[in-house]
């Protein structure tokens, strides 16, 4: 659920947004990694993104094209989902369609603490035939207060997932909690890095941990560049995988 709107945390560091409100994004993500296989499995995922914000509420839409090659166990943003198997696979085509509402729950501008409430839903849009997504909805709270102390901001967040399954593949709710930070460079830069953490969605699957660092940069005229590299460290989660993205803001 991550790398599509991870760098979301980058904002809080910086005026967000604040010549406009509707916010368009593409950009490139890749991951590698063998996911307690013993086959590689290269996902690249092409994310179109689109963000409304009005008052405390912030309204997100996104899907990805995707091209996944490696063991058909796997499963985009899931992991592997199946007995072992040798087979390996290639296919493409447009991954799931994710909305979300964010609420500023609470804003104090004396403390420059807050507290974000959101409900997300995963729309099972993806083949799930050819390993794309599950072919059935998910649905997200999750609740991410963040501090800003002088350049430095810190944010983390739990969440609480109800993922859709079907007669062929049996998913359990999850749990997840991730925890970082944002460094403001200067008025265009900021730098951070963040860990995340998500239970293992299958009986036979895996536990998701993750480090990802991170570099959000104003490059003016409303664009915005974001470029990360993450780094996995359990069997749900890739070996590595870096990425970039560029939005513009009306």
């Amino acid at each position: 659920m991550k790398k599509l709107t991870l760098l979301a945390a980058a904002f809080l560091s910086q005026t967000a947004l604040a010549e406009g409100n509707v916010t368009l994004k593409t950009g490139f993500d890749y991951t590698t990694g063998n996911y307690g296989t013993s086959t590689r499995t290269e996902i690249t995922a092409i994310p179109f993104i689109g963000t409304y914000e009005t008052g405390d509420w912030t309204f997100k839409a996104s899907i990805p094209y995707l091209r996944i090659t490696g063991s058909d166990n796997v499963v985009a943003g899931v992991g592997v989902v199946r007995p072992a198997s040798t087979a390996v696979r290639t296919d493409t085509g447009l991954g799931d369609l994710t909305t979300s509402a964010t609420y500023s729950f609470l804003i104090d501008p004396k403390s420059q603490f807050g507290i974000d409430v959101t409900a997300k839903i995963k729309f099972g849009t993806a083949d799930a035939d050819k390993g794309l997504g599950t072919g059935e909805n998910d649905y997200w709270v999750m609740i991410d207060p963040y501090a800003k102390m002088g350049n430095i901001t810190w944010f983390g967040g739990i969440g609480y997932g109800m993922l859709g399954s079907s007669d062929t593949l049996q998913l359990k709710d999850v749990v997840s909690a991730n925890a970082g930070l944002s460094y403001k460079l200067n008025q265009q830069a900021s730098v951070g890095a963040m860990l995340d953490y998500r239970s293992k969605s299958t009986d036979t699957g895996y536990v998701q941990r993750e480090l990802t660092a991170f570099y959000s940069h104003k490059l003016g005229g409303g664009y915005k560049l974001q470029a990360y590299a993450t780094k996995g460290f359990s069997d749900g989660s890739p070996d590595w995988g870096a990425g970039a993205n560029v939005g513009y803001n009306f």
